[in-house]
């Protein structure tokens, strides 16, 4: 049961961290028109991710920047469309190396539920957020080339 709550811990810490982590970031290393951020073919410009009912349900997830007063607002109205684009690539970042850095609780708690625990955790608690910033990245894009050719 140590196991456990080692890895819980590290989960938890893992969490902790990766706010301050992503709000350190400088934005200049997140494109949206390049790799790992850019809307790839096969995504329909976000229309594949409609299969997967995203719209139902992303708003039923918790949103950190209701939480964290430092975070740029989810709401157009509160920020331009381009810098929501950007944080979208924050997020879909910080949320993948979670992915990654999350398999440490395997070793820590050396189970065949850490392996359950690992699958939950990410499935709910990291590719979900992932797949709501692929889903919104392109619909943003959209936007802020509308807004674009307004000033223009």
């Amino acid at each position: 049961m140590h196991g456990f709550w080692r890895a819980a811990l590290y989960a938890a810490a893992l969490g902790i961290l990766a706010h301050p982590v992503g709000q350190a970031l400088p934005r200049r290393w997140f494109d949206p028109h390049r790799a790992p951020y850019r809307c790839r073919d096969w995504e329909q410009g976000g229309r594949v991710y409609n299969k997967l009912h995203i719209r139902r349900w992303k708003d039923r997830l918790p949103d950190m920047s209701r939480l964290m007063p430092d975070m740029v607002k989810k709401k157009l109205a509160a920020a331009d469309p381009m810098s929501l684009v950007q944080e979208t690539c924050v997020a879909e970042c910080v949320h993948c190396w979670l992915v990654v850095l999350s398999v440490g609780m395997l070793f820590l708690w050396k189970s065949v539920w850490s392996w359950a625990l690992w699958l939950v955790y990410n499935l709910l608690g990291n590719v979900s957020f992932i797949l709501i910033q692929r889903y919104n990245r392109p619909r943003l894009l959209r936007l802020a080339e509308k807004e674009n050719k307004k000033r223009l």
